[in-house]
């Protein structure tokens, strides 16, 4: 992910978390330990395999829900994001877990892994956050490459393809008596522009403080059938919660 502002004042993503998103993204996410203990259920329902490396490795892992989540039911985690502030909170918040937090974006980042990873996880939206379709399809043949024979593929992202009108394009996220979350999309052909607007108070008074960055439309059906033309088997596609969540092994 490119570190620089673009040229028409949409933030990068990780520029977006740096200057707004990462200080209130826990908060808005809602309690940390029932975010983890949800992630944790979710995870043990698809079914991770156990038998092998029990490396796993978590793409755009945030303050960690899912980091935790795998190394309390038995795995060594590499944690892997760009936020340093969010890192941060993982690192204070795993304790003893084997968790290991790298500060680095998918592109830079996966080539430093050693192969033989028996779970990949690339959940919360970080496969939207990509550049490109093309750089979609570089990270499964990277995470392909990456993957024990055996190894599971878990997905979860936003699927943007269908296009809100009007007034349902501002979407309340959060709030309380000190912050008031809003979002509000704009739609481009292949990407939603994502305004977040956050008003915190300070005082007697509100003070809003605001980014836009972009989101990639991906289709689920597009995205399971590039996994399986990258030689993945998906073994599950369906939308759990708000998300759709793919699951997909290499044989």
């Amino acid at each position: 992910m490119a570190s620089q502002t673009q040229r028409d004042g949409v933030a990068s993503v990780a520029d977006h978390y740096d200057r707004l998103l990462a200080e209130h993204y826990t908060w808005m996410s809602g309690d940390f330990a029932e975010k983890v203990s949800e992630q944790r259920a979710l995870l043990s329902s698809l079914g991770l395999p156990r038998s092998g490396s029990r490396r796993a490795l978590d793409l755009g892992s945030g303050p960690g829900f899912q980091s935790i989540a795998l190394a309390e039911i038995g795995y060594e985690v590499t944690a892997l994001d760009t936020s340093r502030k969010l890192l941060a909170e993982l690192t204070d918040r795993k304790g003893s877990l084997p968790i290991a937090a790298v500060e680095a974006d998918i592109a830079a980042g996966l080539p430093m892994i050693e192969p033989g990873v028996e779970v990949a996880l690339c959940m919360g939206d970080t496969l939207t956050h990509l550049s490109s379709k093309d750089d979609v399809l570089r990270l499964f043949t990277e995470v392909h490459r990456l993957l024990a024979p055996g190894g599971r593929f878990v997905l979860g992202f936003r699927d943007l393809t269908a296009e809100l009108r009007g007034t349902d394009r501002f979407i309340p996220v959060r709030s309380d008596s000190h912050r008031i979350m809003t979002c509000f999309l704009e739609y481009e052909p292949e990407t939603v522009i994502v305004h977040d607007l956050i008003h915190v108070r300070d005082g007697e008074d509100w003070v809003l403080r605001k980014s836009s960055y972009r989101k990639l439309r991906l289709a689920p059906d597009w995205v399971a059938a590039r996994l399986t033309a990258c030689g993945f088997a998906v073994q599950r596609a369906e939308p759990i919660g708000r998300m759709s969540v793919i699951v997909a092994d290499r044989p």
